[in-house]
């Protein structure tokens, strides 16, 4: 029997008890996840059927496939807790312990955010700015508020000349980060606890990039599937989501290389004030990057 949410933030019907078989109790937690609307979750199918596979350590392909697989009593309580949380608003990645960035598996918990397929635009243009400043050299990359290490493991992978240092203020982050970076890209990432630009040695950087909280303190998305549950440190960027964009801009221009980048992550709608940011922070050629739906994401800035 699969038990509504303990702390649900809305009321959830109990189930009956399920058919000892995937497609059985993937027809309960469907019909658990659907009815939660405060607020609704995104993908109520996809998201049962994928902790159901993480439970049973099995191809979601495979359940759909084969739904006459047996479910035991012990994998049955086991999903019935997953899909009660699931319900009260946590993240998917945070049940599974696992989300996929840039084709890479990485380990993810209550610490860090959740990294998004927008953000792997910000990968994109740190590539782009490391292959249009050539030049003889390792090329030394910082990504700064790593989180769970997603953009410097990405850059290292895909950059092998490069020397990647990734900071972050968080201890508790910095361990999955490291955990992160032993198995998917040992020896290429360095990680300094500290805050932004704080860890970094001046004039040693040619890029350095960030998703940083760029949230405003009263956006409406901060009380979406999965957000609300994240830490809003990594997600509010002060009253105008823009303090610590700033913080970075301030910092970066010491720590860069002269005609070095700094790379920022933003809301859709802040590419206006992140351009300002910039320019007031004294870089050249600042310009805006579009993500796959058109929308401003992410702006550079070149230190003269």
């Amino acid at each position: 029997m699969i038990p509504s949410p303990v702390q649900a933030p809305v009321p959830v019907p109990a189930l009956a008890l399920a058919p000892e078989t995937a497609g059985g109790v993937l027809d309960q937690a469907r019909r658990v996840l659907a009815a939660v609307d405060a607020p609704p979750l995104d993908s109520p199918g996809l998201d049962a059927s994928l902790l159901l596979a993480h439970v049973l350590a099995l191809p979601r392909t495979a359940l759909l496939a084969h739904p006459e697989i047996p479910v035991g009593p012990a994998e049955r309580r086991r999903f019935g807790a997953l899909v009660g949380r699931r319900a009260a608003g946590e993240p998917l990645a945070w049940l599974t312990g696992r989300r996929e960035f840039w084709s890479l598996d990485l380990e993810v918990d209550r610490s860090t955010l959740v990294p998004r397929p927008e953000t792997e635009r910000l990968v994109e243009a740190v590539l782009a700015a490391v292959g249009e400043m050539g030049g003889a050299g390792r090329p030394r990359v910082a990504d700064l508020g790593t989180g769970c290490g997603a953009v410097a493991i990405a850059a290292a992978r895909e950059v092998e000349r490069a020397e990647v240092v990734a900071t972050e203020i968080d201890p508790a982050a910095l361990a999955v980060a490291r955990r992160n970076v032993r198995r998917l890209a040992p020896g290429r990432v360095e990680l300094r606890l500290g805050s932004w630009c704080g860890p970094l040695e001046p004039g040693a950087f040619s890029v350095i990039a960030s998703n940083p909280p760029y949230l405003r303190a009263d956006d409406p998305h901060l009380g979406g599937d999965g957000v609300r549950r994240e830490p809003r440190r990594a997600l509010v960027g002060g009253r105008d989501g823009l303090a610590a964009i700033r913080a970075i801009a301030e910092g970066a221009g010491r720590r860069l290389r002269r005609g070095g980048r700094i790379l920022v992550e933003h809301g859709a709608g802040q590419g206006e004030a992140v351009r300002c940011v910039f320019g007031a922070a004294g870089f050249e050629r600042v310009r805006t990057f579009r993500d796959i739906g058109g929308r401003e994401r992410v702006t550079e800035g070149a230190r003269p």
